[in-house]
């Protein structure tokens, strides 16, 4: 049953999903429109079309539920394979978003702590090579015009 819904859902979001079927969407909705007058808008021509796009809002909704679900745990897996991959990752992060709401919020406040840290020291080692590369410049400009400076000749005393 779940490969059947999966194989509906797969074909489903890819038919929805493109621009032909918004194309019709907009069609049908033209459609409806003009023929109103021909209806004198009566209550059935208003209920065909809120029947229709309840009905369709409906089904749609666990079809993008589906692929959003299926999207996701394709992401958190391949996730999961980089770090399982990485010598310094920490494994333990692997299938967190089966954790509850509690320890992911801690792990959250933890990250942000440890990317402040990182900003900070970054930008003192961003400092220190803006500071050396000025004091190199500085330094290249001394010896330039100290190579193109004509020297003063010595003064004899008589």
């Amino acid at each position: 049953m779940d490969e059947l819904f999966r194989r509906i859902a797969k074909v489903g979001s890819a038919i929805f999903g493109s621009a032909w079927s918004f194309i019709g969407a907009i069609t049908i909705v033209l459609v409806w429109g003009i023929t109103g007058p021909l209806f004198h808008f009566s209550d059935t021509w208003q209920l065909v079309i809120n029947t229709g796009t309840t009905i369709v809002t409906f089904l749609m909704v666990f079809l993008i539920q589906n692929t959003q679900n299926r999207d996701s745990k394709a992401l958190h897996l391949k996730l999961d394979e980089l770090l399982c991959a990485m010598k310094e990752a920490r494994t333990g992060l692997v299938g967190l978003e089966n954790l509850p709401d509690a320890d992911l919020d801690e792990l959250e406040q933890e990250f942000r702590h440890a990317a402040r840290e990182e900003a900070h020291k970054e930008a003192k080692v961003t400092a220190k090579e803006e500071a050396r590369a000025t004091a190199k410049k500085t330094a290249q400009k001394e010896l330039a015009e100290e190579g193109t400076a004509k020297p003063t000749p010595l003064k004899r005393s008589a």
